[in-house]
């Protein structure tokens, strides 16, 4: 029987989003295989990290493509790219607390277009007006990395609601936790 790397990696994303610290038995288990395939397919759990990078960064570009960014206002934009991205949000969580994504030209190359994007749609708001200049475009990309991972762990604890993700998100990114007069 063909092993479907994709579905393992999934299922190996979906553990160690729940449990970080998982072993390659857990994960073995949980993608429903023996310890010895996955080790044929991911020699060791960096193998593994590696892979679950590559896939990150796929869906990021995907949700980029997907969310338009470059497209109408960017405060509208920043909106569509969470939705689109909260379906990878705690493949992201686990990616963002792990040191192997700082090793490797490939995989840094694939970041360093992500965070290119972002910075540029950040950019995009402050010049047109709609964002806070006092805060650098890398600044608020990693802010918004910092809130996807806040929030998968959040909404996978149960401590907030799957429907309040993107909201309360893109309002405390781009609103910030200074409460306003009402006029």
């Amino acid at each position: 029987m063909a092993v479907d790397r994709e579905q393992v990696l999934r299922s190996a994303a979906a553990l160690l989003t729940r449990k970080s610290t998982a072993t390659m038995d857990e994960v073995a288990r949980a993608a429903g295989i023996s310890r010895a395939t996955l080790h044929r397919h991911f020699a060791r759990r960096d193998a593994l990290v590696r892979a679950l990078e590559s896939l990150g960064i796929a869906e990021c570009e995907a949700a980029l493509a997907a969310a338009r960014t470059d497209e109408g206002p960017a405060a509208e934009a920043v909106h569509r790219l969470v939705r689109e991205m909260e379906p990878s949000a705690g493949l992201l969580a686990f990616l963002y607390t792990e040191n192997q994504l700082f090793e490797g030209e490939e995989q840094n190359e694939g970041w360093a277009r992500i965070d290119a994007a972002l910075t540029e749609l950040f950019r995009r708001g402050q010049e047109g007006g709609e964002f806070r200049i006092d805060l650098t475009p890398a600044w608020l990309t990693e802010a918004l990395y910092g809130l996807l991972a806040s929030g998968a762990w959040a909404v996978a604890e149960g401590r907030v609601a799957r429907n309040d993700f993107t909201h309360m998100i893109v309002e405390l990114l781009l609103g910030g936790a200074l409460r306003r007069e009402e006029p």
